[in-house]
């Protein structure tokens, strides 16, 4: 089930204009043992079997690729869990700048030492409430992409993005079937954030249901009051 999986991942990428080398195939097959083991005893993920990791994890991820527009300088995952989507977008790319960012210690403590694993360059793993470091003079307003998987409903997340986001970049949000939904909610957050009207791409990925990338460029800068103090997004959404 393994070879199926990695052979599903490299024509799905290549058939996307994302040919992986050798080296790529085997930090992905490097990066799914290390996630099997982790989760037997940390919970990473409810996805467990090989074939599900490389198809909801892994292509979910390098989709993200497909909608980014020219290649970003920089990226910050909030909420990145098991290293999703930001982990497989720096293999892909690697002399993208990474920062993942996540407020639990066991999921920050797998990705430190997933990034030394992989042997990969240039990645900044941060155990941080993304509330404050959207206040953070160093972070703020300074990423091309900000992205992020299943942290919290669009009016919150994107209170949570758009302040790292700088002027000209943008937010890249993984939905499903209720992400024409959540974007007629945010719409008057993201207007207020300094946020574009959003686009939403859908994305065809083998196997799965129907999915879509919300996409949001930043044209003005976010006011200072925001990102508001820790749990106020989500108890209280813009």
């Amino acid at each position: 089930m393994t070879e199926y999986a990695a052979e599903l991942l490299a024509t799905t990428a290549a058939a996307w204009g994302f040919p992986l080398s050798s080296h790529q195939l085997a930090q992905f097959t490097h990066y799914a043992a290390l996630l099997t083991e982790w989760n037997a005893h940390t919970n990473l993920t409810a996805i467990s079997t090989s074939e599900e990791i490389y198809r909801r994890h892994f292509l979910d991820s390098l989709s993200l690729a497909r909608v980014w527009g020219d290649l970003p300088h920089n990226l910050i995952d909030i909420g990145a869990g098991a290293g999703f989507p930001g982990v497989p977008l720096k293999i892909l790319r690697p002399e993208l700048e990474l920062t993942l960012v996540d407020s639990v210690g066991k999921k920050t403590a797998f990705l430190r030492h997933l990034v030394q694993e992989l042997g990969l360059q240039g990645v900044d793993v941060r155990t941080a409430r993304v509330e404050k470091l959207g206040h953070d003079r160093a972070e703020r307003e300074r990423y091309d992409v900000v992205t992020a998987r299943a942290v919290a409903e669009l009016r919150v997340l994107v209170e949570y993005a758009l302040p790292l986001a700088r002027v000209g970049g943008r937010l890249l949000a993984p939905k499903g079937a209720a992400a024409n939904a959540e974007l007629a909610a945010a719409a008057h957050a993201i207007t207020l954030l300094g946020g574009a009207p959003a686009k939403c791409v859908p994305i065809d990925l083998p196997g799965q249901d129907a999915a879509v990338v919300i996409v949001i460029a930043k044209t003005a800068p976010t006011d200072a009051r925001y990102p508001r103090a820790v749990g106020i997004p989500r108890r209280r959404p813009l």
